[in-house]
């Protein structure tokens, strides 16, 4: 696959989702949500890690930076 995901998406990829389990694990625990909050969590942590979004493919968007 190819890479879109840049460096700082990325980063920004792993704060949201480190948030979306801290109020899954700590705020909202008892409810049927959480699961959904660690769902999108643990997706944002899997599109970082492999630098590839498939939402940004039919966008046609791309963060990374550009070799010249």
């Amino acid at each position: 696959m190819k890479q879109n995901v840049g460096k700082t998406d990325k980063i920004i990829r792993v704060l949201v989702a480190f948030v979306l389990f801290y109020l899954a694990h700590d705020v909202i625990s008892e409810s049927p949500w959480n699961y959904v909050l660690y769902g999108f969590g643990a997706i944002l942590i899997f599109t970082a890690v492999l630098g590839c979004c498939a939402l940004y493919m039919p966008l046609g968007m791309n963060t990374c930076e550009k070799k010249e």
